[in-house]
């Protein structure tokens, strides 16, 4: 602010009214493999409900890392996930692929794959290997009165469950396995071209006609619109001799059908409906639409009947693809529209099989009508339509990546009056290629928790382990993971890790003499660091999931428990004993250690987790893996620091850039004070003082462009070891003689 030039008043603020933050707590991480989600990025989960949408079930070679995270949300709703890369595929039009996450596919797939085909999967795995995809890309394709080249050929008798046409494969339309068709019979006159027309002309030449011809009769045939655009005879120069109102292209000696109305009866009453579930060489075989009792036709389908079909989704729609009103109003090509399915073609994902009768409708995952090929297409509320983008931001099962090989043009921005190209018929992909891989490596393992280790921009407090043993159930496989974890946290040093011991030391040994050795053993070669926390086992527990009950590390427990503490009390209370440290789903445990095994493991800087009659599974102490005496040898005192360190740290970004004078020091003492205040109060600490003054802040250290605060703690110490003195007194004695 400039100084004034002339009398006035002027007026400055100055903000003394910050505060120290409050910081998150309670955030869990785990990475390991998974069956689906995003690969090798986080992924916020807040309940076990997201984590099974996410990540898919639980299953025998993953139930470990899948049930530490759910447990851990038994207790907290807070977790970060990452799925470990390995030899996993997403499913693909063509063959598999692995797109790692929607980054990974906005910067290597979104502007198409070539030959990989037109989707794949959103996530890896088996599970895309059961999706379908239907491009339903024009109104032919949608729904079509067929020209008389798909005549019924010969008489179908009732109960057929086949029939022969002319052409399955004709120009105008092809019938697919899957399109729903009903049977029709010509109801006015027929006749066949004497000679071609073409545009040049709009006279057509019939051979002898039964019946009377008459101007304003429709024509139909193969190359003749059934559509918007209908033709019909404008003047009757003779039976043999018309003029039309359209110039048109029709062969010669192709079959026509004239009449006021179409020229088409229903063989059927009602609305009787058959679905192609097999085509070979003009041979449709068919059954009745939609009931798991129907069997071939109802009716006798007479010889020469005509077909109409129609895609076997259209009825989710209310109308076939056309011209978008956008292409329109902004001049823009023309049938730019098209309709896509996602559907479940096994009934792997939602329990129904589109190809079984009755199911079709409900295999249907997601649909998505009415998107464009224009690249530059908008909606009605102004946002994107381009069929890709519409795809990548609402599909919950695939990406787009490729056109299909007939839709030369698609994806432009043409002009008016150009149509994009025609696709007559339905693109139909089945997913294939998706591949699962849970034998992750001691490496790929370390890549996916090295995801964490951004400690500026991922936010996680407490880390994870899942079976300790990583990929190897062995001391020295424990030891690789353990190391592994406790360099995350020792890197960021604003977390603890927990883990606990390998599977094949506690479960499955009969002897708990055997199992606290295993266990002390397991974690002896272990490094020292108070960022760590171990407990004793594995605790049995019931998967609704795969109906069996399993062994599943207790970390994700543990963890869970701070979790729970922070809610119910402060981080710096201990997350231990019969308040705060009851686990929760626990049948049994499959190492109990009694007093003798508690003792040895608490040297061992482990916590044991034990069953007490009466109070359930618990958690029973406090310990850090620091080896050394300490009052950081305690998980309560860890986090105390760790909540102080994070929140003061975050308050004392203010002062840099700002004067290293006693205005700023006076500034941080009165910001950091209260807190600590607030803290003691809440019984994190006994005592404290604040320095950041000229003793600390010499001029050296102000020539080096710093600001040091020293803030001493003495932290609160939870309860590990209780005495009790009974002492019995003669009933003439006074207790003032004998006690203090």
């Amino acid at each position: 602010m400039g100084f004034l030039v002339s009398p006035g008043v002027q007026v400055r603020e100055i903000d003394l009214t910050n505060v120290v933050p409050a910081v998150s707590t309670s955030i869990g991480a785990i990475a390991g493999p998974f069956a689906k989600g995003p690969v090798s990025a986080v992924t916020a989960i807040s309940s076990e409900e997201q984590l099974l949408q996410t990540f898919g079930k639980p299953n025998s070679s993953n139930f470990e890392w899948w049930f530490t995270a759910a447990n851990f949300l038994q207790y907290g709703d807070a977790l970060r996930v990452v799925r470990a890369e390995s030899a996993i595929l997403n499913a693909g039009a063509n063959s598999g692929i692995l797109i790692r996450d929607d980054d990974h596919y906005e910067a290597s797939f979104s502007t198409g794959q070539g030959s990989h085909g037109e989707w794949a999967a959103r996530t890896a795995g088996t599970h895309g290997n059961s999706l379908g995809v239907d491009i339903c890309p024009s109104a032919r394709a949608f729904s079509q009165q067929l020209g008389t080249l798909n005549l019924v050929d010969g008489a179908g008798a009732i109960g057929d469950t086949t029939i022969t046409v002319d052409d399955q494969n004709a120009t105008d339309a092809t019938i697919a396995v899957g399109d729903i068709i009903q049977f029709y019979t010509a109801s006015a006159i027929v006749a066949t071209t004497n000679g071609a027309i073409t545009t040049a002309t709009k006279t057509l030449t019939v051979d002898t006609v039964t019946g009377t011809l008459a101007v304003g009769q429709r024509v139909l045939g193969a190359g003749i619109s059934d559509g918007d655009e209908v033709v019909k005879i404008a003047t009757v120069t003779s039976q043999t001799s018309l003029i039309l109102d359209k110039a048109i292209t029709v062969a010669d000696n192709i079959p026509l059908v004239f009449s006021a109305s179409g020229g088409h009866t229903k063989v059927e009453s009602g609305n009787v409906e058959y679905e192609v579930t097999a085509e070979a060489s003009d041979i449709l075989t068919i059954r009745l639409l939609d009931d798991p009792g129907g069997a071939g036709l109802q009716t006798i389908i007479p010889d020469n009947s005509l077909i109409r079909r129609r895609w076997r989704f259209s009825d989710l729609f209310d109308a076939a693809p056309s011209t978008s009103d956008w292409s329109i109003a902004n001049g823009r090509g023309e049938l730019d529209e098209l309709h896509v399915v996602v559907y479940d073609k096994t009934g792997d994902i939602t329990g129904f099989d589109v190809d079984v009768k009755g199911q079709r409708t409900s295999s249907v995952i997601e649909v998505f009508p009415a998107m464009s090929k224009n690249s530059a297409a908008k909606t009605t509320q102004g946002g994107g339509n381009y069929y890709p983008d519409v795809i990548f931001r609402g599909s919950n099962y695939i990406y787009w990546t490729d056109h299909i090989a007939a839709g030369t043009n698609w994806g432009t921005d043409i002009a008016t009056g150009t149509d994009y190209t025609l696709v007559t018929g339905v693109n139909s992909d089945t997913l294939t290629g998706g591949t699962d891989d849970y034998s992750v490596t001691a490496g790929e393992q370390e890549l996916a928790y090295d995801k964490f280790g951004d400690a500026e921009n991922i936010d996680v407090n407490l880390i994870l382990g899942g079976p300790s043993s990583g990929v190897a159930d062995t001391e020295a496989g424990q030891d690789t993971h353990v190391t592994m974890i406790t360099d995350l946290c020792e890197l960021r040093r604003d977390c603890v890790g927990f883990v606990s011991p390998y599977r094949g030391a506690v479960v499955g040994v009969t002897s708990s003499i055997t199992q606290t050795e295993n266990v002390k053993d397991a974690f002896d070669k272990c490094p020292s660091s108070s960022y760590m926390v171990f407990d004793s086992g594995y605790k049995y527990m019931y998967d609704k999931y795969n109906d069996v009950y399993r062994f599943v590390p207790l970390n994700g427990d543990t963890a869970g428990l701070c979790a729970y503490t922070d809610m119910v009390a402060d981080p710096w209370f201990s997350p231990a004993g019969y308040n705060r440290g009851n686990v929760r789903s626990a049948i049994k445990l499959a190492y109990n250690p009694q007093k003798a095994d508690r003792d040895i493991l608490y040297k061992a800087r482990i916590n044991p987790v034990v069953d007490f009659p009466g109070q359930g599974v618990t958690l029973f102490g406090d310990k850090t893996a620091l080896s050394k005496p300490s009052a950081f040898d305690r998980i309560n005192v860890r986090r105390l620091f760790l909540v102080l360190e994070k929140a003061i740290a975050t308050a004392a970004k203010f002062q840099l850039f700002e004067f290293n004078d006693e205005f700023t020091r006076a500034q941080f003492r009165n910001l950091v004070e209260p807190f600590l205040r607030d803290v003691q109060g809440r019984r994190g600490i006994f005592d404290f003082k604040v320095v950041a003054d000229s003793t600390n802040n010499t001029g050296e250290v102000i020539d080096r462009n710093e600001f040091i605060g020293d803030i001493y703690i003495k932290p609160a110490r939870s309860i590990n070891f209780i005495t009790l003195n009974f002492i019995a007194v003669r009933t003439g004695v006074a207790f003032s003689e004998v006690g203090g």
